[in-house]
């Protein structure tokens, strides 16, 4: 299976089933002398975890990173940085019925109909659980990019139910089971997931991440665009299926007016370094390059396709069949989605800050 690899200068590659022994990810490229050690890494695979709350799959994975290599004393030596996570709580039986039959709405059929073959247990390489490699790959590019860059992220809505963006607190979204920065809209989701829950379903979500403190010239035009990197990489994680950079699709209800983010003059005698703008319309990028504001993204998750519903579909010899998913998973995978959204929005902007020192020295 090819393109297992994303980044240019900062480049990670991730490995690993749901149900193997292990998975982890190769990070190259990271620049030496950077501290770094197992505790950097696991507070973000702390926030990832499954099984915190009734909210997420009862799979109990104490997910510990172990460094293997790339660091010596604690610091990065500028070699590939190999990263390990273990699998202890697999229950492959529970896929029995899976891998005679293809799930709806899953990448079951369509990895068979590619390879021929697939992993059924968890759904090997195309379940969520390899985004436990990505946060972890994650936690080092944060590193590299440093303490000027704040990336953070939150759940802004489940289903139907979307927060209220003047009550936004970004003090509460660890406060709760649902990285949800709305207080009030909490009890609303517990009840909500709850029903959903017990009758076996799932739903869909929408996660927001931001990235404040970098500076304008990240990037590139055309084929090296930030945001289009970004949305790649939103689109990359399982279950997403649609990505927006600042106003995004509202932007196409806009007149040019409303929509042109206004330049003003900076404090004086800052010349261009430090612009200021009216308004960020463009979610910090212009033209794939960053303006200096905030650069703000969006971006949609499907349901779970594994249900108690049963579902038609088709059987290995392709006869009709109907299938019900048994297991322990996730009735609205978004919510662990936060950390995966903020960890992928950290490794491009590391592998951006690193192509931008190469190309212009800064």
């Amino acid at each position: 299976m090819s393109h297992n690899t994303f980044g240019h200068l900062f480049r990670v590659t991730t490995w690993g089933e749901s149900h193997g022994p292990a998975l982890g990810a190769l990070v190259d490229g990271c620049p030496p002398g950077l501290p770094l050690s197992e505790a950097d890494i696991q507070p973000f695979l702390d926030r990832r975890r499954p099984g915190q709350s009734r909210f997420t799959t009862q799979r109990r994975e104490p997910d510990q990173v172990r460094i293997l290599s790339g660091t010596y004393e604690g610091r990065t030596t500028g070699t590939p940085i190999s990263l390990l996570i273990e699998n202890t709580d697999q229950r492959s039986k529970d896929y029995n019925q899976v891998a005679a039959s293809f799930r709806p709405g899953h990448a079951d059929l369509v990895y068979t109909q590619k390879y021929g073959l697939r992993d059924p247990r968890g759904g090997g390489r195309s379940s969520a659980r390899e985004t436990a490699a990505r946060v972890a790959a994650g936690a080092i590019a944060r590193i590299v990019l440093g303490p000027e860059i704040t990336i953070r992220g939150a759940l802004t809505q489940i289903g139907p139910h979307g927060i209220e963006r003047a009550r936004w607190d970004w003090s509460g979204v660890d406060d709760n089971p649902f990285f949800c920065p709305d207080r009030a809209m909490v009890p609303v989701w517990e009840g909500y997931l709850d029903t959903i829950r017990k009758a076996g379903s799932s739903v869909g979500a929408i996660v927001d991440v931001e990235a404040t403190g970098l500076p304008a010239g990240w990037g590139a035009p055309l084929y090296g665009k930030l945001d289009a990197e970004i949305a790649a990489a939103m689109m990359s994680i399982n279950a997403v299926k649609a990505v927006e950079i600042g106003a995004g699709f509202a932007a196409a209800a806009l007149t040019g007016e409303q929509n042109a983010d206004e330049i003003l003059p900076g404090p004086q005698g800052s010349g261009l370094n430090k612009v200021e703008y009216a308004s960020n319309h463009a979610g910090g990028i212009l033209g794939g390059i960053s303006t200096g504001q905030p650069v703000t993204l969006r971006f949609a998750v499907k349901p779970t396709s594994s249900i108690l519903t049963p579902m038609r579909s088709i059987t290995a010899d392709g006869l009709p069949t109907t299938l019900a998913t048994k297991g322990r998973h996730d009735p609205c995978v978004g919510i662990r989605a936060v950390p995966v959204g903020e960890a992928m929005l950290a490794c491009v902007l590391a592998d951006h800050k690193l192509r931008h020192r190469a190309q212009t020295g800064l």
